[in-house]
């Protein structure tokens, strides 16, 4: 049926049209991502590890914590939502089970990448990778875990950082033709823009890039990222960033003037915006629904 999260999200990943993933790291975000019209979220491993922790994403996080703010990030909103895996917190056989979860979760799709564990985000230094040959037993493990056909595997390389463009083609060459339905090049290292576009056409399947401020990837214009040929861009550290400066702004001029001025309602939303945003007025809808006029009229009474 082509009303499922998992076929709207294959559907949209479309070579030279890249679909853009922010990367939510909480239900709020999401919501955001989701009013603003985006058509799909990735959750971001490294907004979540941020959020929750206060710290890095240096694969301190655990499976049932990711899962978690996934699970309620997909209830929550009604376009597709991708996963981050990181490793699959173990094995092969960890990824078999942890992408279970996920697809129970409701997710459209996970990340899974090739770093050694404890792995850190694609843009940090110090990275190192798994052999090729365990990767593969992931991607099977990963392909044959996954009850819906569509559910996308989204086969992640950090070794374009390491050891060049090339080994993230044969890498992804390898990954593609283990199972999964995408490769990740993440945060390669090059000079050129046309060597992603040369690993796109080599790699010969979807690919996507994940790009941040101050990272690793190159900084295009939409325009260009299509030129490459690429299915996906996620922007996982965006939102959380955007999120932690907006506070500092906010918060640093509530502390200077202690009270609230005209001239700051450009920095918050005001209470009625944000109380209709999360769904007071379905709420309010739900109590005329189904309480009594006299309890009604007890609760609100002046």
């Amino acid at each position: 049926m082509e009303n499922k999260k998992t076929t709207r999200l294959k559907n949209l990943l479309i070579p030279g049209k890249p679909l853009i993933c922010p990367g939510a790291y909480d239900v709020l975000s999401a919501k955001i991502i989701e009013k603003i019209g985006f058509q799909a979220i990735q959750v971001s491993g490294f907004g979540v590890a941020g959020s929750i922790l206060g710290l890095p994403d240096i694969a301190v996080l655990s499976l049932t914590q990711m899962l978690d703010v996934t699970r309620n990030i997909c209830h929550a909103v009604n376009i597709p939502v991708m996963a981050d895996g990181d490793t699959g917190f173990g094995n092969a056989v960890n990824v078999y089970y942890t992408v279970q979860m996920f697809e129970d979760a409701g997710a459209a799709g996970i990340n899974l990448e090739d770093q050694v564990f404890p792995k850190r985000c694609g843009h940090m230094d110090g990275k190192m990778v798994i052999e090729t040959e365990e990767m593969i037993g992931k991607i099977r493990a990963a392909a044959d875990a996954r009850r819906d056909p569509d559910f996308i595997i989204n086969a992640r390389t950090d070794a374009g950082t390491l050891y060049g463009i090339d080994e993230a083609i044969r890498r992804g060459q390898a990954y593609l033709k283990a199972g999964a339905d995408m490769i990740f090049i993440e945060a390669p290292k090059i000079s050129k823009p046309e060597d992603i576009k040369r690993a796109v056409k080599e790699i010969g399947g979807k690919c996507s890039l994940g790009i941040v401020l101050g990272g690793k990837a190159p900084i295009l214009t939409y325009e260009q990222y299509c030129d490459l040929g690429l299915a996906r861009l996620s922007f996982p550290v965006a939102p959380i960033a955007a999120a932690a400066h907006g506070m500092e702004v906010a918060l640093t001029r509530l502390f200077e003037e202690k009270s609230f001025a005209d001239e700051d309602r450009e920095l918050y939303w005001d209470f009625k915006q944000y109380t209709d945003f999360i769904g007071l007025p379905d709420v309010h809808q739900l109590e005329r629904r189904y309480m009594s006029d006299e309890a009604l009229e007890e609760r609100y009474k002046p």
